[in-house]
C-alpha cells in the first residue's frame, strides 16, 4: 500500500484522530504494544464507556446500572476459556445469562421483550468485537487469552500511528532508522524458493525483484486465502494450505460522522441501539443490515466525532453502498433512536473502512470458527516456516492470525513478528 501500519490507520478527522482500524491495547500485563509507549512516555487513556442504552421507539432505557451490569456480564464470558462447552459463543452466554438474571433480576425473566431485546443487542455487539456474523460463528474453546489489564486502553490524541513512529523512530522528529528502507507503493506477486540454497526471489508486479536469504511474509489471513495459490513457487505444504483454508478471518466495520460540533452527553458514553422486536419486522428487506450496527460512540482521539460499529457480511456491503446512502441510513438509526431526547444536526463528513474490499487486508482479523477444535495445530501451522534442505527457515510467516494466544490484536501481531526475527537470529545454521 501507499503507507505503513498495515491495519491500523489513524486518519485526521473532526477535532483530532481517528482509527479506521485497530482502536485501542487490549490489555497491558506483558503487551509490547503498551510497553513501547511507556518506554517513551507516552500517556495511553483507559477507554471505559458506560452504555446508554436506547431502543427504537426512542426512548432511553430506565436502569443504566442494570444495563451496564448485563453488558459486562456478558462481556467478561467472551475473554474467558470454556473448555467443556459444546456449542457457540452466543449459546454459551446465553446458558449463562439466563440463570444470572433469574437470581439477581427475576422480574425480569417475566419480560417477554427485553431480554429477546438484549440478547439481540449483545449479539450484534460481541459479534462486532469478533468480526463475525454472529456470535455463534465463534469457538467458546478457542485458545485465545486476554492480557491482564485494562482492555480498552486508548492512543487517544497520539492515534494508534505513534506505535509505528516510535518503531521507526521517527516520533517528535526522530531522525529514523538510517539503514531501513521500505518499499511503499510496491505490489508483490510471487515468492521464489530456489531449491538450490540460493537466496530467495520477491518478484513485484512492476517486474522488479528483490532477493534475500530470508523472506518474512506478514500479509493477513485474507490475502492468503485468496492468493497463495499463486504468491508462492513452489506451493505450499499442504499442510499449510490447510490451515490458511480452515482458519477463519472476518470483517469488523466502522463508519465515523463528523459533526460541527458534539452534540450529545457524556465524554465517554456508548449510545447501544436495542430494536423492539416489533419494530425490526417493521423494516423494508434491503433496510435489515441497519439492525446489525449496534451502537454509535465517541473514539477519544476526536470531540466531533461518532463512530458506529458493524461486522460480518454487513460490515462488507457497507463498503461498497453508495456513501450518501450509508450517511443517510446512519442519521436514521440516529433519530429514531436518540432523535426525542436530542437535536441532532446533518454531519459535516464521513469515513468508511474499506478492510473486506481493499486487496492487500481482505478482512480485518482472524477468530476461532467452531471447528477450532478439530484444527488445533492450525495456528501453528501458519506460523511454520519454509525450510531448505538443511532445515534453514528461508521464508518465514508473521501476522496476528499466526498468534496462537494474541490473534485478532495489535501486540499478537507485534509480537509475531519479533518471534520471526528471533528465530533467524536464534539460529544457529544461518
Amino acid at each position: 500500500m501507499d503507507r505503513i501500519g498495515g491495519r491500523v490507520r489513524t486518519v485526521p478527522f473532526g477535532d483530532g484522530v481517528v482509527e479506521v482500524g485497530a482502536e485501542w491495547i487490549h490489555g497491558i500485563g506483558n503487551s509490547s504494544t503498551y510497553r513501547t509507549a511507556m518506554q517513551h512516555n507516552i500517556t495511553i487513556l483507559p477507554q471505559d464507556p458506560t452504555f446508554k442504552v436506547y431502543q427504537s421507539d426512542g426512548t432511553e432505557t430506565d436502569d443504566e446500572l442494570l444495563l451496564n451490569d448485563l453488558v459486562n456480564f456478558c462481556f467478561v464470558l467472551v475473554g474467558q476459556k470454556h473448555t467443556n462447552f459444546i456449542g457457540g459463543m452466543g449459546e454459551f452466554i446465553t446458558s449463562r445469562l439466563l440463570p444470572y438474571v433469574k437470581s439477581k433480576y427475576p422480574y425480569l425473566i417475566k419480560d417477554t421483550g427485553f431480554l429477546p431485546e438484549f440478547i439481540g443487542l449483545m449479539n450484534s455487539y460481541i459479534s462486532v468485537h469478533e468480526a463475525t456474523n454472529d456470535w455463534n460463528e465463534v469457538n467458546v474453546q478457542s485458545e485465545y487469552e486476554d492480557l491482564k489489564g485494562h482492555q480498552h486502553m486508548s492512543w487517544h490524541r497520539y492515534g494508534y500511528k505513534t506505535l509505528f513512529e516510535l518503531m521507526l523512530n521517527t516520533y517528535n522528529n526522530g531522525p529514523g532508522l538510517p539503514n531501513l528502507d521500505i518499499k511503499l507503493n510496491t505490489e508483490v506477486t510471487q515468492i521464489i524458493r530456489p531449491e538450490d540454497g540460493a537466496d530467495v526471489r520477491v518478484v513485484c508486479v512492476d517486474g522488479s525483484t528483490y532477493t534475500a536469504r530470508h523472506v518474512i511474509v506478514t500479509v493477513s489471513l485474507g490475502v492468503l486465502k485468496e492468493r497463495y495459490n499463486t504468491l508462492f513457487n513452489p506451493g505450499l505444504p499442504l499442510g499449510k494450505i490447510e490451515a490458511i483454508e480452515k482458519t477463519s478471518i472476518g470483517t469488523a466495520g466502522k463508519i465515523i460522522l463528523k459533526f460541527d460540533k458534539a452534540w450529545w452527553h457524556g465524554q465517554d458514553a456508548y449510545y447501544g441501539f436495542m430494536w423492539k422486536l416489533e419494530d425490526k419486522v417493521k423494516l423494508r428487506i434491503e433496510d435489515y443490515w441497519m439492525t446489525k450496527i449496534f451502537g454509535a460512540g465517541r473514539p477519544r482521539g476526536s470531540t466531533n466525532t461518532l463512530s458506529f460499529w458493524t461486522s460480518g457480511e454487513v460490515g462488507k456491503l457497507l463498503e461498497v453502498l453508495p456513501e450518501d446512502i450509508v450517511k443517510q441510513k446512519c442519521m436514521e438509526l440516529l433519530r429514531k433512536f436518540m432523535g426525542k431526547l436530542y437535536d441532532i444536526p446533518e454531519p459535516t463528513g464521513i469515513i468508511r473502512s474499506s478492510w473486506f474490499s481493499n486487496p492487500f487486508t481482505r478482512g480485518s482479523y482472524s477468530y476461532d470458527n467452531r471447528l477450532t477444535t478439530q484444527n488445533a495445530n492450525d495456528r501453528r501451522l501458519l506460523a511454520e516456516p519454509l525450510r531448505d534442505s538443511l532445515g534453514v527457515p528461508r521464508v518465514l510467516f508473521a501476522g496476528e492470525a499466526t498468534d496462537s494466544h494474541h490473534f485478532s490484536t495489535a501486540h499478537g501481531a507485534v509480537d509475531s513478528g519479533h518471534r520471526e526475527a528471533m528465530r533467524l537470529i536464534n539460529n544457529s545454521k544461518l
